[in-house]
């Protein structure tokens, strides 16, 4: 009997030491970062593209290490209870469930996995090459076991075509894994907003981020030429949209730029400047573009102003290659020019007066609120949307969480709200 226990013994911890191999390379490849290994196999890690062969066939791969720690956990068990079964007699299978049941919990299981959840990646690096051959080896066993299973699952009405794995969208996972890393601090809140900026560009219109023509500087055509330069000038902006009979009717875009250039020429000599003949062709472009698509407009056609429309042709407002900028970096302030107060001002009472004109996903984004902005583009619309009316001054409204209360109206603009988010409501309904 002794002449068999220790060779017996070794030859049980041999297989134990593979079970807990099999069991740390399962947990690591199913958990390894898939981008961190493209980028190191783009460098010529051979290591990282064995790993991502594994991935590629994620069936396989688990398959095999779930046959090959099946196969090697009863194998260790019989083996113990063979060699304790001489010396134990009946009790050796009792003997033989306890201590196996310890030992391959903690040495096979629980410790390397603990250990490939703390080194994830490094412990996929390492055990891809050893455990690709095993895979592939053990691949047309897998193969045959999962075509016996769906047979199986077969006679209960389950077939294999008839299951479809729901996959997240790839712009929505990359969303949730940097809110994720966001939360867990190892992402900036900046870097957030950006990627998700970038993210927004296929879904928002520029409808949705454009300057309203109410609030469009436009220069009309009809005036005098010194007027006429003298709003331009006062319009501060590099380009300015030119009108003539209507403010709907724009006939050309005035770069200031241009104009200033022929202004030093003719040493400052307005009689005769035929300003108007500088003008560009105006861009017409449809409000239901995305962002994404104008941008690509913007650099094909290497411009960066267009004037948007409805589909039926009526002016809506402008967008900038500046705006689209916006949704990706925030708010890019002038670099010159008079400063403007902010859009938002927090009060002692944790509530926020808010301009009617600023967009939700800026509140939303600045605040990090979740108000929603499918339905209206700025807040004083959210409010009207939900009202389902125009509000007067001093009503208010409870909505989303939020309380809305309006301070100041313009004809049929609100222009002023205070905003109370959901904490400090639940804050002061407390101290009351």
């Amino acid at each position: 009997m002794a002449d068999y226990l220790i060779p017996g013994l070794a030859f049980i911890v041999l297989l134990l030491a593979f079970s807990a191999f099999l069991s740390g390379s399962e947990t690591a490849l199913t958990a390894v970062s898939r981008a961190r290994m493209h980028q190191l196999e783009k460098e010529g890690s051979r290591a990282a593209r064995r790993v991502n062969a594994l991935l590629s066939d994620r069936q396989d791969m688990i398959g095999g290490i779930l046959l090959g720690n099946t196969f090697i956990s009863i194998l260790a068990s019989s083996l113990a209870t063979a060699l304790l079964a001489a010396r134990f007699g009946n009790r050796s299978v009792a003997i033989t469930t306890v201590v196996m049941t310890f030992v391959v919990l903690v040495f096979a299981e629980i410790l390397p996995k603990t250990l490939a959840i703390a080194r994830t990646d490094g412990f996929a690096l390492a055990v891809a090459p050893v455990l690709l051959p095993v895979v592939r080896v053990l691949g047309p066993v897998v193969d045959s076991v999962q075509f016996f299973v769906w047979k199986v699952l077969g006679i209960f009405g389950i077939h294999e075509e008839s299951i479809s794995t729901p996959l997240l969208p790839p712009h929505d996972e990359i969303r949730g894994t940097v809110e994720l890393h966001h939360k867990e601090g190892t992402v900036e809140r900046e870097h957030r907003d950006m990627i998700g900026g970038i993210l927004d560009l296929q879904d928002l219109k520029v409808g949705d981020v454009m300057v309203h023509r109410k609030n469009m500087a436009v220069i009309d055509a009809g005036e005098p030429v010194p007027r006429l330069f003298e709003s331009l000038l006062r319009a501060n902006h590099t380009r300015v949209p030119v009108w003539r009979e209507t403010p709907d009717n724009i006939v050309g875009i005035l770069h200031t730029k241009a104009v200033m250039r022929e202004f030093v020429r003719r040493k400052g000599q307005l009689q005769g400047f035929d300003i108007l003949s500088l003008m560009d062709e105006s861009w017409f472009v449809p409000d239901t573009t995305t962002l994404e698509e104008q941008l690509d407009a913007f650099r094909e056609r290497r411009s960066h102003f267009a004037l948007v429309v409805d589909e039926y042709g009526t002016l809506q407002g402008l967008i900038t290659l500046t705006d689209i900028f916006e949704e990706i970096f925030g708010e890019i302030p002038e670099e010159r020019g008079s400063r403007t107060g902010p859009k938002f001002r927090p009060q002692p009472d944790g509530s926020f007066l808010i301009e009617g004109v600023i967009p939700v996903r800026e509140l939303n984004r600045e605040l990090e609120w979740n108000l929603p902005d499918e339905e209206a583009t700025t807040v004083a619309g959210l409010v009207i949307h939900e009202a389902r009316t125009i509000p007067d001054v001093g009503q208010r409204f409870a909505f989303y969480g939020f309380k809305f209360e309006i301070l100041r109206r313009q004809r049929n603009q609100i222009t002023l709200l205070r905003v109370t988010p959901p904490a400090t409501r639940h804050a002061a309904d407390s101290a009351a």
